[in-house]
């Protein structure tokens, strides 16, 4: 019997969305920007796709590489690296498609956010998709206790950096990006909000 979860793992099912309408594909290069473990990984290691990850954590990138070794022996572990998005350890658009998962949202301040920010834009080829999840105020500005700047207490406890509507719309023009689905918010309990921002450079 077929096992979605051996052959897709823990991936984001909003990821798994854009895998549906072909917006990555077999013989791109994709990089996994705060890889982590490599939960996004699973499915595309295991139909050869060329995948690269970078996390700050050196504990999280020996473990994507566990992963890729058992799924796809054939890949370099170089293609894993200890780095920070700010300083993304590649050459200027190397990539096809960037995926930033549940990351942006650590930053500490505005300064960091659009470092991050700019570090994975920079390495986005012309044409490319940036695919990115994070934390937002949207749906829950009356909940969120802010801290200083865009940093925010939630109701669930933890602490991040919110972003708006408003700002990944600037931002998308200020990179001269181009939407390639609307700005989509998914409210959990009224304790966290999650919007997914994806965007073609042009």
């Amino acid at each position: 019997m077929f096992q979605l979860h051996e052959h897709f793992g823990e991936i984001d099912i909003y990821l798994f969305d854009q895998l549906l309408r072909g917006r990555i594909r077999s013989g791109m290069r994709i990089l996994d920007a705060g890889c982590g473990g490599g939960r996004n990984l699973v499915y595309l290691l295991r139909e050869g796709y060329e995948v690269f990850g970078v996390d700050r954590d050196a504990q999280a990138v020996e473990e994507v590489r566990r992963l890729a070794r058992r799924l796809l022996p054939s890949l370099p572990a170089k293609n894993f690296q200890v780095g920070l998005l700010e300083e993304a350890p590649y050459a200027d658009g190397f990539f096809e498609v960037v995926i930033c998962n549940a990351v942006l949202h650590f930053a500490e301040d505005d300064e960091q956010f659009q470092a991050m920010l700019s570090g994975i834009w920079r390495v986005l080829q012309t044409g490319g998709m940036l695919f990115c999840r994070l934390a937002s105020s949207i749906g829950i500005e009356k909940q969120a206790q802010r801290l200083a700047g865009r940093r925010f207490e939630l109701p669930d406890g933890s602490q991040r950096y919110l972003v708006d509507a408003a700002l990944l719309e600037r931002l998308t023009a200020e990179l001269a990006g181009r939407l390639l689905d609307p700005i989509k918010t998914t409210v959990v309990h009224n304790q966290r909000s999650m919007t997914t921002w994806v965007m073609q450079k042009t």
